[in-house]
């Protein structure tokens, strides 16, 4: 008996290993856009106003996590029907396929308007693909989390959203820091999402390794799976939306300090692309640090006290830093940057495990794709615009 639970725990462990780099690769494609927008708007959006050329970058970035809930339409019920490995094989090839098209994609100045055309339909299908990742993906490592470890095991699924993010910020501002602003502007932006075909293939190759849930697989032996999860999952109405209630605070304050920090310290406050790097990196290690935690203290005292006291934290400290950020030095915004992320990081670390644990398994994918995906679209997706 015991040489069979150490099997079961270290097929836990790899199973968690393999879902989390490949959302890892995921969450650098999707993500690194944000670094990368005033560059973008100056190739694709040419205006005499830098700032107009900006708002229409982060206007595509908005416009793409329209297109999530699409994809959580789409792929949601599809890994209650086919299972959760196939759909997210699915998704991560079209994520990486979709970013590696942006480092080849002509900019204005070579096909005119078609350029910015043909940028927003990649980032469609980038937003396509998130939409069907988050539903999928959760599904996924809560039904493998042993025994009151579902919320730890599912902070790491956030630990690896931050890392992504964190990857793409330090590719594109290490790069911009590296080889300076001008060759930044004429050909370096475009390795950033270059780089996401080798590491698409890295990831593509693990998640093909993995096994589908055994959940997934009982419901499968019983002839239980749902035939027409879209329509059954309405009857959840209640569970739905405090999914989505739950899930605002955290989408609209995770972009807002994770993606569109980075610009706002460099072309607002004009900071050094130093201390723009230097606070991005150490806002999301801490709140990568903090997550594990978190999922451990949230699998210890219960979700809803949990959710309660560090949303509340969380409100407080975005508070501070909106009332510090107009005309802020280093010095000042150093703090209140670094607390939002602590704060956001625990209170994220149990979202994960409340969606998973508040919908039934046969309809999991499918409740996780729609209560998550609407919220992220409209408080996340135009936090940065």
């Amino acid at each position: 008996m015991a040489v069979r639970e150490k099997d079961i725990r270290t097929q836990r462990r790899r199973t968690l290993l393999g879902a989390v780099s490949g959302h890892l690769i995921e969450w650098y494609d999707y993500g690194v856009y944000g670094f990368l927008a005033v560059y973008i708007g100056q190739a694709f959006f040419v205006t005499d106003n830098p700032a107009t050329s900006l708002l229409a970058s982060f206007g595509a970035f908005a416009l793409s996590f329209f297109i999530r809930p699409l994809g959580g339409l789409f792929f949601g019920p599809l890994a209650d029907k086919i299972g959760r490995r196939t759909t997210l094989v699915i998704v991560l090839t079209i994520m990486s396929g979709s970013t590696f098209l942006l480092g080849v994609l002509p900019t204005y100045a070579s096909i005119g308007i078609a350029a910015p055309i043909l940028l927003v339909l990649i980032r469609c299908l980038q937003g396509f693909s998130a939409g069907g990742e988050i539903g999928t993906i959760t599904s996924f490592v809560s039904e493998y989390a042993g025994p009151g470890k579902r919320g730890y095991s599912t902070s790491w699924l956030m630990v690896t959203a931050v890392l992504g993010l964190l990857l793409g910020g330090a590719v594109a501002n290490g790069l911009a820091w590296g080889i300076g602003e001008e060759a930044m502007q004429q050909w370096g932006w475009r390795i950033p999402f270059l780089i996401a075909a080798p590491m698409g293939a890295i990831s593509m190759y693990i998640r093909l390794k993995l096994e589908d849930s055994p959940e997934f697989k009982a419901l499968q032996e019983k002839g239980e799976v749902a035939k027409q999860p879209l329509r059954e999952v309405w009857a959840l109405k209640r569970a739905l939306s405090l999914v989505a209630s739950i899930i605002i605070l955290h989408s609209s304050v995770f972009y807002l300090v994770l993606t569109f920090s980075s610009t706002y310290l460099s072309n607002v406050l004009n900071f050094p692309k130093s201390t723009t790097l230097t606070y991005v990196l150490l806002s999301s290690l801490i709140a990568a640090v903090v997550m594990p935690i978190g999922g451990i203290l949230s699998d210890r005292y219960g979700r809803k006290p949990f959710l309660l006291v560090t949303g509340s934290f969380t409100t407080l400290s975005v508070l501070w830093f909106f009332n510090v950020a107009p005309n802020a030095t280093p010095e000042t915004i150093f703090a209140p940057m670094l607390a939002v992320a602590a704060f956001l990081g625990l209170y994220a670390s149990s979202t994960y495990a409340t969606m998973s644990e508040l919908l039934p398994t046969r309809l999991r994918s499918t409740g996780i794709a729609i209560a998550y995906n609407m919220p992220v679209a409209i408080f996340g997706g135009s936090a940065p615009l």
